[in-house]
């Protein structure tokens, strides 16, 4: 099905004594991969067999790709059938922002294959996942890692396609065809390795641009809270002491988990969503660190017996309890739930035992 692109048609001005002439130029249509495809086929076809109209068909398949190119990006990478009508192209498409420095080149995998795939479905099963893995890889990766990961994908789509348009008859060719295939989806299988590789280090650093906002604010606010702004019945320098602790054993631990290999986040829901859990690690390291100074200073949480107060030995000792309340959630949590009542009653519902049914001739 053909589609079309709503463009405002060019308007062009010729100068003329005294008055201007305005046309309009007849809106560019927008191509579709698949005219494109069919084009590209009665192109070659033509231009092996030296039939008439070679000319008009070069002029046609030169305005489709440029049509294409213009909506979609340069094709950088591609594959046509010779045979059948079915190719693969990776275009490289520049996104639009503000500034920049922040642009980046977008990377999108095209694909008609079903003419070449048809009665193949072992090469048409490897073709979807080359659809799958390309769509993750434009939408979670950027930079180097997004054009490795693409064109690995391209060079065994390439394959694929190339196979299906072989035609090897007999059973020796189809165990060359079976052996191919299988080696193209173990290539795959790396492929999908190394994306799921690069989009975890992605997100790490994702994760840590929302680490570093958020400390940056609660750093801030601990310097300027601790210098203008007084809290009555709390001393300012161990509260937002204490704060600062919290925060700082969070981030500290999260570094201890990525060094150990033992850190996976979840890369597929969003960049926004990773930064998003990145800034909340700090800000629960600094609840906890307060919480730990409230229980402590409450007497209701005794741990060790700490200094006087007002000493700057008691000070240190609550920075280190609220860097470990930070740096061990587990420990924390642990720790303040022994706070609860022994006696307090459960929220969940008691069973009554069952009896055991009375034996044969009792009543």
């Amino acid at each position: 099905m053909a589609q079309f692109a709503n463009h405002a048609p060019a308007i062009e001005t010729e100068d003329r004594p005294g008055w201007h002439v305005r046309r309009a130029r007849p809106p560019r249509r927008a191509v579709p991969f698949p005219e494109l495809v069919h084009l590209h086929s009665l192109w070659r076809e033509a231009l092996e067999a030296r039939r008439d109209g070679l000319q008009e068909l070069d002029r046609r398949y030169r305005a489709a790709r440029a049509a294409f190119e213009q909506e979609h990006g340069k094709i950088v990478s591609e594959y046509w059938c010779s045979k059948v009508p079915s190719a693969v192209v990776l275009t490289a498409e520049r996104e639009a922002r503000l500034l920049p420095p922040l642009q980046r080149t977008r990377l999108v995998f095209h694909r008609v294959s079903d003419w070449a795939t048809e009665g193949k479905p072992a090469i048409a099963a490897q073709m979807r996942r080359c659809d799958g893995l390309a769509a993750r890889a434009t939408q979670v990766l950027t930079g180097i890692r997004e054009g490795i990961c693409m064109q690995l994908v391209m060079a065994s789509a390439s394959h694929l396609l190339s196979l299906a348009e072989t035609r090897d008859g007999g059973v020796e060719g189809a165990k060359r065809t079976a052996a191919a295939v299988e080696q193209e989806r173990r290539c795959l299988d790396e492929a999908e390795a190394y994306y799921h590789d690069a989009a975890t280090g992605q997100a790490q650093i994702v994760y840590f641009t929302g680490i570093a906002f958020a400390m940056i604010a609660l750093g801030a606010l601990a310097f300027l809270g601790g210098l203008w702004i007084s809290l009555p019945g709390i001393d300012d320098r161990e509260f937002y002491g204490c704060l600062a602790a919290g925060a700082l054993g969070a981030v500290v631990s999260v570094m201890q988990r990525i060094n150990s290999g033992h850190f996976e986040l979840e890369y597929d829901v969003g960049r926004t969503y990773v930064r998003f859990l990145g800034a909340l690690r700090p800000v629960l390291g600094a609840v906890f660190g307060l919480m730990f100074y409230f229980a402590i200073t409450s007497r209701i949480l005794k741990l060790f017996e700490l200094p006087p107060g007002g000493t700057t030995g008691r000070f240190y000792a609550l920075l280190v309890i609220a860097f470990l309340a930070g740096f061990s959630e587990r420990w924390a949590q642990d720790t303040l739930t022994s706070l609860a009542p022994a006696g307090a009653p459960s929220s969940a519902p008691q069973r009554k035992p069952k009896r055991n049914p009375p034996p044969n001739g009792s009543a």
